[in-house]
């Protein structure tokens, strides 16, 4: 790997830039729910034009990060990483000034665009700028800020819509990008992976894949689930992940090489963060239309009674990361994602349509305990599990499975609710929210299990030094 030597006081420089940087791109997960009503009487279109201003950015950004993370090992981490980030601001302020649905929902997918290859990159440019040993208390910080950007999107979208505009949830990003553009180049290290050429076979059937499973999942409750978009998706969607696969295992440099899921680390911790995120995202998502729809809070208000919850992160993750490099990730994650299915289960026992705040809030300290634990060991124990020239690849991965996950625990979340409740009355919704609540702190729960499958550490050893030759099995 190709690699300069880092500027002066590159550690807390690149710290600044990459979580900056990745709270950007992933605030804007769940920022836009919040404003759909403001965004509909202002430029019209129907739920359908409204569900697509949310999809079209988490479609792009799921189906690209691979790429992006390919482009960036490719042609430099830290020229992608500005391109990514130029893409991303400025398609930021075309969706602020957009005229119409139409124009939103493109400028939006824009945006996915640009964080797919942006995100990625964050953690290799940090990884390079941070010395092994402090690696843990770095990824804490990064994992703190940007679990506070998803859990927390629904708050800052509906404050800003509720007391500025909603376009203003769009020019946030921007002066935020023109500021980290300058600092990006004068202060982050460039860096390469193997230099092998692009594999496009890999990166189509890999974005076709995936386009066609979350098409299906985020469209599967709105045309029905045997309706034939939807089961083309499924089908057409497995077919090219399953081609995708094969491919990961026949050719010589493929984009994702299948050898890599031959590391039970490497294995371990991506099937923990993908049920994670399906348990996470599916119950933020109900939860803030709970508060919001039932108990009759604004959108500003949800998102404050949630903070003992969202907030979390910012205290704890960083602590986290400390532990991490004391006595090894594998202990962390799972403790934290069982606390996570605790309290998801605790909420579903307390959920009624005239729950006290006080009563939900055992449930929201102990989820956000368990988040924080989550976020900072998990990124050390991804990019600890593979060579540091396929870190890009195992970050874009990663990072792809999350999103992935996320679109799989709204659509399947959703469908437990419609099925067993709905919007008619307070405790309609409470019919349906409970069994959803459950399903949530079951995959959670199956998360928690995959990372207790994950190796135990060596005395004496960080999870961030291990030997490259011990992490990823040599191809044969």
């Amino acid at each position: 790997m190709e690699q300069q030597a880092a500027p002066r006081g590159g550690f807390v420089w690149a710290l600044v830039i990459t979580s900056v940087a990745g709270f950007m791109a992933a605030l804007d997960n769940l920022v836009v729910t919040t404003a759909l009503p403001s965004i509909r009487e202002d430029l019209g279109g129907g739920l359908e034009d409204l569900e697509w201003t949310v999809s079209a950015y988490t479609l792009t950004f799921a189906v690209l990060l691979m790429f992006g993370a390919a482009l960036g090992d490719r042609f430099g981490r830290r020229k992608l990483f500005g391109i990514g980030l130029a893409v991303f601001t400025g398609a930021s302020a075309a969706a602020a000034l957009a005229p119409g649905i139409e124009e939103l929902i493109a400028a939006r997918a824009v945006q996915g665009v640009g964080a797919a290859v942006m995100m990625p990159l964050t953690l290799t440019l940090l990884t390079a700028a941070v010395p092994a040993a402090k690696r843990g208390m770095a990824y804490g910080i990064w994992g703190a800020v940007n679990g506070l950007a998803v859990a927390s999107g629904p708050l800052i979208g509906g404050t800003l819509t509720e007391h500025v505009s909603w376009q203003w949830i769009f020019w946030l990003n921007v002066p935020l990008g023109i500021a980290l553009l300058p600092l990006a180049r004068l202060r982050l290290t460039e860096s390469h992976g193997t230099g092998a050429r692009l594999d496009a076979a890999g990166t189509l059937l890999a974005s076709g894949g995936l386009f066609g499973i979350v098409y299906a999942l985020i469209r599967g409750n709105i045309d029905g689930w045997a309706s034939a978009p939807v089961l083309t998706g499924l089908i057409a969607g497995g077919a090219l992940l399953a081609g995708f696969v094969h491919h990961g295992i026949r050719n010589p440099a493929p984009m994702l090489p299948m050898r890599l899921f031959r590391n039970r680390a490497f294995s371990a911790i991506n099937a923990a963060s993908l049920l994670m995120f399906v348990g996470m995202f599916g119950s933020i998502f109900l939860l803030a239309q709970f508060l919001q729809g039932v108990l009759g809070y604004s959108p500003t208000e949800a998102g404050l009674r949630m903070l003992p919850w969202t907030g979390m992160p910012m205290i704890v993750a960083p602590i986290a990361g400390y532990l991490s490099d004391r006595i090894g990730g594998r202990p962390i994650v799972t403790a934290g994602l069982a606390l996570q299915a605790v309290g998801l289960g605790w909420f579903a026992l307390i959920v009624s349509p005239d729950v006290s705040y006080a009563a939900q809030l055992p449930a929201l300290i102990i989820s956000g305990i368990g988040m924080a634990l989550f976020f900072a060991p998990a990124a050390s124990l991804v990019m600890a599990s593979v060579r540091p020239s396929e870190q890009g690849i195992a970050s874009g991965a990663n990072n792809a499975l999350r999103e992935v996950g996320g679109a799989l625990g709204i659509a399947v979340l959703a469908s437990v609710f419609s099925a067993q409740g709905g919007y008619a009355s307070p405790s309609a919704f409470v019919d349906g929210l409970q069994p959803a609540l459950w399903v949530g702190a079951g995959g959670v729960a199956l998360a928690a299990a995959a990372a207790a499958l994950l190796p135990r550490r060596r005395p004496g050893r960080t999870d961030a030094a291990a030997p490259a030759q011990e992490r990823v099995p040599v191809a044969a």
